[in-house]
């Protein structure tokens, strides 16, 4: 079982971008510390503030707008502390750039990469880097072959709709071979059969979907992946908001109102795009807005997250591990970016030495 973190490496109202660096690497150093097998950084980019007393609480900005550049400093702080991206959104980067940077990435790190590759159901970063979002999916699949192929070939050609390379020799290569694990995100109905049929290990969240309907849609990847042929029965990380308090009282407490508040700014982002153009019904964006704006605290603590004690998190984790069929547990500490920086240390390191510790030693 693999146990990590997820970086969103929010900074808070009030704090600088500076905090919000060295607020990540104190996570990353804590992870290491504590035993974690790695932590996964998210790619988000113009995350910008909005006013802190409106309805739906700050709108909390990010600075991990270049991951790739965070996980060089962080391999170069840790020993052991395997370091991913989730995801590297692919069609917003260069392909060739990109294997090239995650090759060195893993060179220096001596093999300690994971390639979490996804596209991004947002359509604002897309605006930003002047990209149709229509183009998201083609993009996505011409920039995952091009970065394969050029770690696997001494030299490469490529003729796509986007890139057309001709004999192009990528150095360095990847430490490992024949390249860091690829894990694939997945959020809509007809992604999961198609990772699982690519046989790709899978990323997944509770962000937009409850347990029962994540359970099913796991489903039909593990039908897909059996289907084409594939060894075993797929292989599953879940993103999962984790906070864990001395007691249940206060760890619920402690993380009602940024949580919330996360929530409703989530709802809000999907309502907002579920109208544009890319968005397949599948994605089913609008109907993921409409549940998310009416969902209670009750309702999340049931459903999409494993607050408590030490005690009851570890009780929650076993039965979500059972239910979803789990490989690894990524923690998401600080839902919303506002809980205060030494709670969320507390929290960590109550997970590091006693939920994962304890779950390790029942496997």
């Amino acid at each position: 079982m693999h146990y990590g973190l997820i970086m969103e490496c929010d900074y808070r109202y009030g704090s600088s971008q500076e905090d919000a660096f060295d607020e990540a690497f104190a996570m990353s150093d804590a992870a290491e510390k504590g035993g974690l097998d790695g932590v996964w950084l998210a790619e988000r980019h113009f995350a910008a503030p909005r006013n802190p007393l409106d309805g739906l609480g700050a709108g909390i900005p990010s600075v991990v707008s270049a991951p790739l550049i965070i996980s060089a400093a962080i391999v170069a702080r840790t020993e052991r502390l395997r370091v991913g991206v989730a995801v590297n959104v692919l069609p917003l980067n260069h392909p060739v750039r990109m294997a090239e940077e995650i090759a060195t990435l893993d060179q220096i790190s001596h093999g300690r990469v994971d390639f979490g590759v996804g596209r991004s159901g947002f359509m604002r970063a897309y605006e930003g880097y002047d990209i149709p979002y229509t183009e998201s999916r083609e993009r996505f699949q011409e920039n995952l072959e091009i970065i394969l192929a050029a770690w696997t070939n001494e030299q490469f050609s490529y003729e796509g709709k986007h890139y057309t390379f001709n004999d192009v020799c990528v150095i360095p290569k990847p430490y490992q071979d024949p390249h860091p694990p690829l894990r694939m995100a997945a959020t809509t109905k007809e992604t999961f059969p198609q990772v699982g049929k690519l046989g790709y290990p899978i990323f997944v969240g509770l962000r937009g979907l409850d347990r029962p309907d994540l359970a099913l849609l796991l489903d039909d990847y593990r039908k897909a992946w059996k289907d084409a042929g594939h060894a075993g029965e797929g292989n599953v990380f879940l993103r999962i908001p984790i906070f864990v308090g001395a007691t249940q009282e206060k760890a619920y407490a402690d993380a009602e109102e940024s949580t919330m508040r996360s929530y409703r700014r989530m709802a809000q982002a999907f309502a907002a795009s579920a109208s544009n153009t890319g968005a397949t019904p599948d994605e089913d964006r609008a109907k993921r807005g409409e549940a998310l704006a009416a969902v209670t605290y009750e309702d999340l603590i049931r459903d999409r997250l494993a607050y408590g004690s030490p005690e009851g998190v570890i009780s929650q984790l076993r039965l979500i591990t059972e239910e979803l069929g789990l490989s690894g547990i990524v923690a998401e500490t600080n839902v919303g970016g506002l809980i205060p920086r030494e709670k969320v240390v507390e929290s960590i390191n109550l997970f590091c030495q006693e939920v994962v510790q304890i779950g390790r030693a029942h496997v």
